[in-house]
């Protein structure tokens, strides 16, 4: 199955950046979200990260304006009858995601493909939410999207061959390296990624050193591009403290228990770069 055009439900930085290079491989994309202001922020924000693709040579201005032309955006659902994949990147709640994917099953074609961008929620549990089971899939982009490599591509319980070798395709017509792994909460980035995070939080707390040193000895020891700390505010605190939940209970084990400190900042709003205050403080335009 070749996929020439592609939903994305969800605006936001995941979103529009998966929106960004599915219209650079040449897809036609139909980018969906509640309200015109969050789509018309996402129009903005893949502008800008085209304008630095010219920048830097890795696009013409005239394949910039073909990418900008294959993005229709929207905020009626039931445009997505016309998709032959459709990508889920809402906020990461399981409530959510079920609810959502319920209504695209109901409004898809049967031979549509559905794949959620979920960074640890059980993807067997997802498509349950659907009558096709064998057609969804988990695509895990990296952040930010149209720069990272790696896309990890999770089969479900039902997933079928045909449906995987798909999505490979597809990843690989984006640039990316599509990796397969199997269903297990947290899959593996989130499961080797977040008790580091979580850890360099618990340090933090207990006083053992600044932000600035823990950040600078992951940095300068390890060979890490982003220290763990300032990792966190560009994931977003409370995506951090989501998936560290969904793995403590995915696998009854303490050592997934988030930092009491995490879960404070989140309880103040202090969410990381995109509320302008995590670990670090950031300037975040005015709406």
């Amino acid at each position: 199955m070749e996929v020439r055009t592609v939903g994305v439900v969800g605006s936001g930085q995941m979103g529009n950046g998966i929106a960004h290079v599915a219209a650079a491989a040449g897809c036609a994309v139909l980018l969906v979200d509640l309200e015109e202001r969050f789509l018309e922020k996402a129009r903005v924000t893949i502008g800008k990260n085209l304008d630095r693709e010219v920048a830097k040579g890795k696009r013409t201005a005239a394949e910039k304006q073909g990418v900008l032309d294959r993005i229709t955006t929207t905020t009626d659902l039931s445009k997505l009858a016309s998709a032959d994949l459709v990508i889920e990147a809402v906020v990461e709640s399981e409530a959510v995601k079920k609810d959502l994917f319920g209504r695209l099953d109901g409004l898809c074609p049967p031979g549509a493909l559905l794949a959620s961008n979920t960074s640890s929620i059980s993807i067997t549990r997802l498509a349950a939410a659907t009558r096709r089971p064998e057609r969804f899939i988990g695509m895990h982009f990296m952040n930010p999207v149209p720069v990272m490599e790696l896309v990890e591509v999770i089969r479900g319980i039902a997933t079928s061959d045909e449906t995987a070798a798909a999505v490979e395709a597809l990843a690989r017509r984006m640039g990316k390296t599509a990796i397969l792994c199997n269903d297990s909460p947290g899959f593996v980035s989130n499961r080797v990624l977040m008790p580091m995070l979580n850890e360099a939080i618990e340090a933090l707390r207990e006083g053992v050193a600044t932000r600035e040193a823990i950040d600078g000895i992951m940095k300068l020891g390890m060979n890490h591009p982003m220290g763990p700390l300032q990792l966190a505010d560009f994931i977003g605190l409370d995506t951090c403290l989501a998936i560290l939940r969904v793995l403590q209970q995915g696998f009854g084990d303490p050592r997934y228990r988030p930092s009491p400190l995490l879960v404070k900042m989140v309880d103040a709003g202090w969410l990381g770069k995109k509320s302008g205050r995590g670990f670090y403080e950031y300037d975040v335009p005015h709406a």
